[in-house]
């Protein structure tokens, strides 16, 4: 936030709020005036009143009622359906069928967040916001992902409980946050799963501890976005509230964060192409 000039005769810095928030979409200016009046916006933090105040759409993070608002009208954010057969990659070295071909309606040069593996098909995040692809990559920053997967025999109620006990594996114990069985027939089952680890592999490796591997896997949920009825290989841009809820979710801390970095207003507006850079090689969410 600009503070005030000292000088009554000085330029003002930075640009008015309602301004900077009509451009971004949130409303009219008149109407944000109004949000400004009764106190439902905050600029790093701290709750506006004052119609005057002046902000840096490059540094400062705002909210209306709790949600984020991207200052930044040149970023974009896409949920692509992954199909099966597909690597979560821009390009692949074993020129296998990647991502690209998924990016190319689009003018800004585009990169995944986090990773499917070339079987698993869903709910993926295309984006070229650096820091909010580092942020939701990275595995200290654990966001919740649900998945679907049919699987070989026939899964009980002790499986379930197991699952959600927790399983031992090769690089240590894994629980689910939580699972349940949707269908059982024909010598196959239908299990959701819903977990914040973003360890390889973990889904198929869970299942196939408990003795029933894996035949098709799906990502329904990441974080507040959901997979809805978009078909297999297609996608399109997040709603105003969807990219609310994902940038809420990204300003929030992880506890490795916390620890290893003060806060700060502009944290999270630094870097962009270092940052996609750094989630390319942090996310191992092979599932």
């Amino acid at each position: 936030m600009t503070p005030a000039p000292t000088d009554p005769f000085a330029a003002p810095e930075g640009v008015r709020l309602q301004k900077v928030l009509a451009n971004a979409g949130v409303a009219s200016r008149r109407v944000i005036e109004q949000y400004i009046v009764e106190g439902r916006i905050r600029v790093n933090g701290a709750v506006v009143t004052e119609l005057g105040t002046r902000i840096d759409p490059e540094k400062d993070l705002v909210d209306v009622d709790g949600t984020a608002v991207q200052l930044d009208t040149g970023k974009r954010y896409v949920m692509l359906n992954k199909p099966t057969g597909v690597v979560s990659s821009m390009k692949d070295e074993k020129g296998r069928a990647d991502l690209r071909r998924f990016t190319m309606e689009y003018e800004e040069r585009l990169y995944n967040v986090g990773r499917l593996d070339a079987e698993t098909s869903g709910l993926l995040i295309l984006t070229n916001d650096g820091d909010l692809a580092h942020v939701l990559a990275h595995p200290s920053f654990g966001v919740t992902k649900v998945y679907i997967a049919k699987v070989e025999g026939t899964v009980t109620a002790q499986t379930i409980a197991t699952l959600t006990r927790g399983v031992e594996l090769e690089d240590g114990p894994i629980a689910a946050d939580k699972a349940r069985l949707l269908d059982s027939s024909r010598g196959s089952s239908l299990v959701e799963l819903t977990l914040h680890s973003g360890r390889n592999r973990i889904v198929r490796r869970m299942l196939a501890a408990v003795g029933h591997p894996v035949t098709e896997l799906v990502r329904r949920q990441f974080g507040p976005l959901h997979l809805g009825t978009l078909p297999a290989g297609k996608s399109r841009e997040l709603t105003k509230i969807e990219l609310g809820a994902l940038l809420t979710l990204s300003r929030q801390d992880s506890p490795a964060d916390a620890a290893a970095e003060p806060s700060s207003p502009s944290r999270g507006l630094r870097g962009q192409a270092s940052g996609i850079e750094q989630a390319r090689g942090d996310a191992q969410e092979n599932e």
